[in-house]
């Protein structure tokens, strides 16, 4: 069984301060927030950023500041998110991908989200994973309903995507698809022989998905964007917390965690020096 990938999805799009007082914002927060998780065991941070009164932006300078005070902090593989927040232009959402992140995430398809609606169509799926290719970053497959993983072995038809392929259900999303085990081996079956992939569960699913993940040899992603609570009434202190719990629950398993170099060979991820810091390299020819 592989080493296992902890992804920490701080951030999010949705959580406030109000509900959640741990909440990193700043780009500052957001880096210790990452190097907490690192050193509890992650190996990737699943990155959205907020501006100063804690609204969700894809602003391109507030990645770059973000991603520069992360790589400052911690080797942590930086996930840059290209859904934003809901109602936001795609435009406005592929911004962080100009800076050539490692990876960035790829939500497969339209979604009802809540009482709203994530809208991305097949035009958008495809200039998403174009911009990607140009650009160098590992997309990570984004699904929240059976039919994306379709849509993205559709992207690998045309060539748009390359693998190592990483998918990551997103389990338990009002409108989306439920966070059952049965779901979760269903999900399983449809991927294409050598790919990988992650459970986030969203709310109170977060920790049995985790455990289950975990057992079936899957990844885990875990953090204050899906649950901000550590268990029934009682808020977690840190996204750090949530990690380590992963990290206990795969050593009672004997299931050893990667680290973030080790992720990136499992990810086919390359090591660039010149994405240390967050600046924009030149496009590739």
């Amino acid at each position: 069984m592989d080493k296992l990938i902890i992804t920490a999805a701080m951030v999010g799009a949705e959580v406030t301060r109000e509900a959640q007082p741990n909440l990193p914002i700043t780009p500052d927060e957001i880096a210790q927030a990452a190097r907490e998780c690192r050193e509890a065991g992650a190996s990737i941070c699943h990155l959205h950023v907020r501006n100063d009164d804690g609204t969700p932006t894809q602003s391109r300078d507030r990645f770059q500041e973000t991603i520069a005070r992360i790589r400052e902090a911690t080797d942590i593989i930086i996930q840059v998110s290209t859904g934003g927040a809901v109602g936001m232009t795609p435009e406005e959402r592929l911004q962080p991908v100009s800076l050539r992140p490692e990876m960035a995430t790829l939500t497969c398809g339209t979604v009802n989200f809540g009482e709203d609606v994530f809208w991305n169509g097949p035009r958008e799926l495809k200039a998403f994973a174009k911009a990607l290719k140009v650009h160098g970053v590992r997309p990570e497959f984004e699904i929240f309903d059976a039919g994306m993983i379709a849509n993205a072995l559709q992207l690998a038809d045309m060539e748009l995507v390359e693998p190592p392929f990483h998918f990551d259900f997103v389990l338990g999303v009002p409108g989306g698809l439920p966070a059952t085990p049965k779901n979760v081996l269903y999900l399983t079956e449809l991927l294409p022989p050598g790919a990988t992939w992650s459970v986030a569960g969203v709310g109170r699913h977060q920790l049995p998905m985790a455990a289950l993940a975990v057992t079936l040899g899957g990844h885990v992603r875990v953090g204050f964007e899906d649950n901000i609570f550590y268990r029934k009434g009682e808020l977690a202190v840190s996204n750090a917390q949530l990690v380590e719990r992963v990290v206990r629950i795969a050593r009672e398993l004997d299931r050893p965690i990667a680290t973030p170099d080790e992720a990136r060979r499992m990810l086919g991820i390359p090591r660039a020096s010149g994405r240390s810091t967050g600046e924009a390299a030149q496009d590739p020819a």
